[in-house]
């Protein structure tokens, strides 16, 4: 169910992106009005973030979750009946506070289940099932888009919304191993309640995860969510269903590199150079996509599977950030480290939209340049590769003490 939750969030995150030229064309809409709509999302995150931390930690995922799934429902349906760029945007931002809990949510119980040397596994295992999300909205909504049309799509993504949500609820009884018969915590005072978020905000070794946490999900986000498909399109002539066979390499890349990377810290001992290691082929793919010019479009393609395959190493940013805080801050501090990761993810779209309207004088039959994707894949390598000097220069967490037994990674 946490992988269910997930991949709803993981859809509804991802589905401009193979549809964008569509949307471009019917409602009239210019890259920077696509870029705050695929932004905005990750905008009404960032605004509810620590409120969502807080009722985590008070009433518990599960009806966190479930009350919540009536938003994202309601978003879908305005999704598809948007007419104007500002419907398309007030749409996503609707969306995205329906599913403002659905990731936290995984990333909570997970840490309440799994001790620390089994933590990335976990996280692993259901961010890798919950791929399912992108990979619908890659080909599947691509073919759906071109038989019934994109609106119809977002009504079948409303329906399986509410579905997902109603599953959760039955299905989901406690949301920790101790909690079976339990009646959710008291409610903090609001000074309590601040206290516990200064005391998130002083944990030592925060700042390097979340220069890191910022820029890390935002590459992903940015390339496949919303601006792959419009680079195929515009630089390689893809139509809509090759573009989302695309997509869907992409997500599986994502897929096999999540379940990869996912045990390597309880093998190797060591986060901070399985992140950095992951983060610099990253960097080096981006700086191919954006130094090559006009590649071959099946080196385009192979660089931009690299691209989602290498870039996997979110879960071990999550289980460094994890270390940080003890129990019974877990939802703010966790919420905290998704704040810092929906601000990228809703920055970047942004001034990646604004790169590409540098180039608006050179726009073909309502696409952009070759040069308008380099530039944007530059800019995105930039931000990672700063990203990255700064968390290297943070601790290390390993999920055991030094010189400790291996014996859990190897079983």
């Amino acid at each position: 169910m946490l992988a269910a939750i997930t991949a709803v969030s993981q859809f509804h995150r991802s589905s401009l992106g193979v549809i964008a030229p569509e949307l471009v064309r019917e409602l009239s809409i210019g890259p920077q009005a696509l870029g705050l709509a695929g932004g905005m999302f990750f905008v009404v995150l960032i605004a509810v973030q620590l409120p969502v931390g807080v009722m985590l930690d008070w009433i518990g995922p599960r009806r966190l979750v479930a009350g919540l799934t009536v938003i994202a429902v309601a978003g879908s349906l305005l999704t598809a009946a948007a007419r104007s760029e500002t419907g398309l945007i007030v749409a996503r931002a609707v969306v995205g506070l329906g599913c403002a809990a659905y990731f936290m949510a995984a990333v909570l119980m997970c840490s309440r289940w799994f001790s620390g040397e089994r933590l990335s596994t976990a996280l692993s295992r259901v961010f890798a099932l919950s791929q399912i999300g992108n990979l619908l909205a890659g080909w599947p909504l691509a073919a759906l888009a071109g038989t019934a049309g994109w609106r119809a799509a977002f009504v079948i993504a409303a329906a399986v919304t509410a579905v997902t949500g109603v599953a959760f609820w039955l299905g989901i009884r406690q949301d920790r191993p101790d909690a079976a018969g339990e009646a959710p915590p008291m409610p903090e005072s609001l000074g309590a309640v601040m206290r516990g978020v200064g005391e998130v905000l002083r944990a030592p070794g925060l700042a390097p995860v979340v220069a890191i946490q910022t820029v890390a999900y935002a590459v992903v986000s940015t390339v496949l969510g919303l601006w792959a498909g419009p680079y195929l399109h515009d630089v390689h002539g893809l139509d809509g269903g090759d573009r989302g066979l695309v997509l869907a390499a992409m997500t599986i890349a994502q897929v096999i590199g999540v379940l990869v990377c996912g045990p390597l810290d309880a093998r190797f001992n060591t986060r901070k150079r399985i992140v950095l290691t992951g983060g610099s082929l990253t960097l080096l793919t981006l700086a191919l996509l954006a130094l090559w010019p006009r590649p071959p479009v099946a080196v385009a393609i192979a660089l931009l599977v690299a691209l989602c395959g290498v870039a996997s190493y979110g879960v071990t940013i999550v289980a460094h950030g994890r270390s940080l805080f003890p129990d019974r801050l877990l939802g703010r501090g966790m919420t905290t480290l998704n704040l810092a990761q929906v601000v990228g993810a809703s920055v970047m779209p942004v001034a990646t939209g604004a790169v590409a309207a540098a180039f608006a004088g050179d726009t073909v039959d309502g696409g952009y340049p070759e040069t308008a994707y380099r530039a944007m894949f530059a800019m995105i390598g930039v931000s990672l590769g700063a990203g990255l000097l700064l968390y290297a220069r943070g601790p290390d967490a390993p999920p055991r003490p030094p010189g400790g037994r291996g014996a859990a990674a190897a079983r």
